[in-house]
């Protein structure tokens, strides 16, 4: 029943945001007719055109024939950018897709790494080091850290790409693929590792400091040990929320990030939709981001109660 009720709750959810995306975005000052025949096109070109994309009809009608479409996997063509917006947001989803999984990937080995070693160690100066590096990773914001990389690997030391995909796709060279990669994922990544290791280690510090742990150290188990296999598997839980919540940020952040990098993405095309006034395009992007953030927000509580054992169903 639990989890009956949180997809009735997530359905519910995806509705409302449906209708919140349509009508604020209907009430944009702007005319998609005007951006797309031109400012000097005549009154009758203008309302024939409107007729021919359906703004003139009631806005109920726009809305439900929107949602059908979205329903039935039928978006409709773009306005201005040109092709189907299934097509367009499926070759977006697929780079930002590769994008924020390779930056989940090095975040989650980072922040791992960095939280036991922040715990493990005794030496002053690393775990200072560590908790800067928490602290500027939060508080820079993710374009300046971009400018930064590129600036330095690409301009003034030129190892690696400043922007783009790789040319012959993800699968042709797997060396060619991470150097395209490897910019804008660790520029992507930088605040979620930080936010990731400050809440995990806190977390490790406290499990550090249970009487089980003093235990088993007492009984001269290696440090190593108890940390992986006992402090890091009952901190899990706690970290698991916050890991949905910064994955879920991700589609937020890509947005910058894929304009610095040239990265044809979600967030490329979703400015690409607002510049052009393009409605149908700005619309499916913020859906699609919609439903993924409450993908990843049922399957963060699903794995907090898989590894919780006092939230599993008696």
């Amino acid at each position: 029943m639990a989890v009956v009720r949180r997809v009735g709750i997530a359905v519910l959810t995806l509705l409302l945001a449906s209708i919140v995306i349509f009508s604020v975005l209907h009430a944009v000052p702007g005319d998609p007719a005007v951006a797309l025949a031109g400012a000097d096109a005549s009154p009758a070109t203008l309302e024939a055109l409107r007729h021919e994309l359906g703004l003139d009809r009631p806005l109920v009608v726009q809305y439900l024939q929107w949602l059908g479409g979205a329903l039935t996997g039928d978006l409709g063509r773009s306005y201005v950018i040109g092709g189907r917006i299934d097509a367009l947001l499926a070759d977006g989803l697929r780079n930002t897709a590769a994008l924020g999984l390779t930056a989940l990937a090095i975040a989650v080995v980072a922040a791992a790494a960095l939280s036991f070693i922040a715990v493990a160690s005794r030496t002053t100066w690393v775990r200072s080091a560590i908790a800067g590096f928490e602290v500027i990773g939060i508080a820079v914001p993710p374009f300046v850290t971009g400018v930064l990389l590129v600036e330095f690997f690409a301009v003034a030391w030129p190892v690696l790409p400043a922007g783009g995909t790789p040319p012959r796709g993800y699968t042709d060279d797997v060396g060619i693929t991470l150097q395209y990669l490897l910019l804008p994922a660790v520029c992507l990544a930088i605040p979620v590792a930080s936010t990731l290791t400050r809440f995990f280690s806190e977390a490790l510090r406290t499990e550090w400091a249970r009487p089980y742990v003093l235990t088993a150290r007492a009984a001269g188990v290696p440090a190593v040990r108890i940390l992986v296999r006992g402090a890091a598997r009952n901190a899990l839980p706690s970290v698991v929320t916050v890991f949905g919540i910064q994955a879920g940020q991700l589609l937020g952040s890509a947005v910058l990030v894929e304009a610095i990098f040239a990265w044809p993405g979600l967030g490329q095309l979703l400015g690409q939709g607002i510049a052009a006034r393009d409605y149908p395009v700005v619309q499916a992007v913020l859906l699609l981001a919609v439903t993924v953030f409450i993908v990843i927000a049922l399957l963060t509580d699903a794995a907090y109660r898989l590894l919780d054992p006092t939230r599993r169903p008696a």
